[in-house]
């Protein structure tokens, strides 16, 4: 290797290590870029209908928080008010259990009574855990106002994209080399149409677990059924795992009425969960995103292991745009044309070094390409 190669490798690896330290930022960009898009075409809706562009904005956004807005209000007092009859419930239930253990010990044969568990003696052992719970609750009170943080930096940026978006795409074409700008140009749109489809089919697939489980809920006589069912179809964005961490509140909830009611709402979430993975959400994603199932579970192992739960959040998204930058770019204009000649005036514009024209036709094709 000459000299230039080797600065162009240790400029390569620098490049990547300072992009691996900025990875958090980098997803917080690409989670404010998937909501600006998802807003951004709430608002060519509004504009077709006859409103202009700042009003379309305005009313999108507007949208948007009130539904987040009203996501916190079901949710976060219903929950507070079960939790707290939990905490006072547990106790007086491990109380009257161990009194029932009591009985049953007078009961049975003095052979089998150390086999009889204690529950004092259960929660003594259990003492350091709960004590380790509690002292990292402080922990967890900084980490809600750093992710509390995080989301109000996405919010900012989904304003400021929002506000502008062909700006901004007009500057992260420019990266490219001009010959390759009017490529990059369409594999934006792709990119753009493919998280529209994502958006919609989750937003279908939620919807659905949604009703289920308020439905379900409700016939089972659960309290806060409706703020269960909603956040029962919010977690469902993380496939595979969300549905299993919303079970844990609504059978928490269920042990308050009786312990065969909690196993009945796990059956329940049983039910729901199976037939949205095998029927919903296959039905749904297969006109709207085509992603295998074991590429899904690759990618949420991927990026979970790699950059945490907001990489696990937007383990689908990032695959569907890495998909289809992978098939435009990797495949279709390397792989695809590796050794073969150029057959029309397209291919070599986009895979000459150089173009063929002239400077001025150079920049008519740049202007044309970033209107």
């Amino acid at each position: 290797m000459n000299l230039g190669q080797w600065i162009g490798l240790i400029t390569i690896v620098i490049c990547i290590y300072i992009l691996w330290q900025i990875r958090e930022v980098l997803l917080l960009i690409f989670a404010a870029v998937v909501l600006a898009t998802t807003l951004n075409r709430l608002a060519r809706r509004f504009q077709r209908s006859g409103l202009r562009r700042g009003l379309a904005v305005i009313l999108s956004a507007s949208l948007f928080l009130i539904v987040i807005i009203g996501f916190f209000w079901l949710i976060v007092p219903p929950f507070a008010a079960q939790f707290q009859e939990l905490t006072y419930r547990v106790p007086k239930g491990l109380e009257r259990l161990n009194s029932w253990l009591d009985q049953l010990e007078a009961r049975i044969p003095p052979q089998l009574s150390p086999y009889i568990p204690d529950i004092n003696s259960l929660s003594k052992q259990a003492q350091p855990l709960i004590n380790r719970a509690v002292g990292s609750s402080f922990a967890f009170v900084s980490g809600s106002l750093e992710v509390f943080l995080k989301i109000l930096l996405v919010l900012v940026w989904t304003g400021m994209l929002l506000g502008n978006p062909q700006a901004y795409r007009r500057l992260f074409i420019r990266l490219f080399p001009a010959f390759y700008r009017r490529r990059v140009d369409g594999i934006l749109d792709q990119c753009e149409m493919s998280l529209e489809g994502w958006i919609t089919g989750a937003m279908i697939a939620m919807s659905a677990v949604a009703l289920m489980s308020v439905v379900g809920l409700s016939v089972l006589r659960v309290p806060s059924a409706l703020a269960l069912g909603i956040l029962a179809g919010f977690m469902n964005l993380i496939p595979n795992l969300g549905p299993t961490i919303s079970v844990i509140p609504a059978m928490a909830i269920a042990l308050l009425e009786s312990p065969w009611k909690s196993l009945i709402v796990l059956g329940l979430y049983f039910v729901i969960q199976q037939t949205e993975g095998n029927f919903i959400t296959p039905f749904v994603m297969a006109h709207q995103v085509s992603l295998l199932p074991a590429i899904i579970l690759i990618s949420q192992l991927f990026f979970f292991t790699f950059f945490g739960f907001l990489g696990l959040f937007l383990a689908i998204p990032l695959t569907v745009v890495a998909k289809i930058w992978l098939q435009e770019v990797l495949i279709k204009d390397v792989l695809d044309k590796w050794g073969s000649e150029p057959k029309n005036e397209t291919e070599l514009i986009v895979f000459s070094e150089k173009p063929k024209n002239d400077k001025s036709q150079a920049n008519s094709l740049e202007d044309e390409t970033l209107k």
